[in-house]
């Protein structure tokens, strides 16, 4: 199922709407609820907000630039053998204290 699908069914399961319901209050064919809830088709984003704002809820977001450096930390950890990433969790922890101490 696409995300979009997702988030409509849980929006109509919480809002105890039906899928004929929910298409009556969008004027959007149930056929294409059911699609969208069953990751056949995705929702396009103003449809996806307009139902879920039908079914009383809002969806808020906030478009955010990609931080790649966290990509690398987690490669660089996953090559790390368990021990490592002990070693480096308590280095870290000890220079957190050492800074809260100051």
């Amino acid at each position: 199922m696409h995300r979009g699908g997702e988030l409509i069914r849980e929006a109509r399961l919480r809002a105890g709407l039906t899928q004929k319901e929910l298409s009556e209050l969008t004027g959007r064919e149930r056929s294409v609820i059911a699609r969208w809830e069953q990751g056949v088709i995705s929702p396009p984003l103003d449809s996806l907000l307009q139902i879920i704002h039908a079914c009383g809820f809002d969806l808020p977001m906030t478009l955010l630039p990609i931080d790649e450096s966290a990509d690398e930390e987690l490669r660089e950890a996953l090559l790390e053998t368990p021990s490592e990433r002990v070693e480096r969790l308590i280095r870290a922890r000890g220079s957190m204290r050492a800074r809260a101490g100051r």
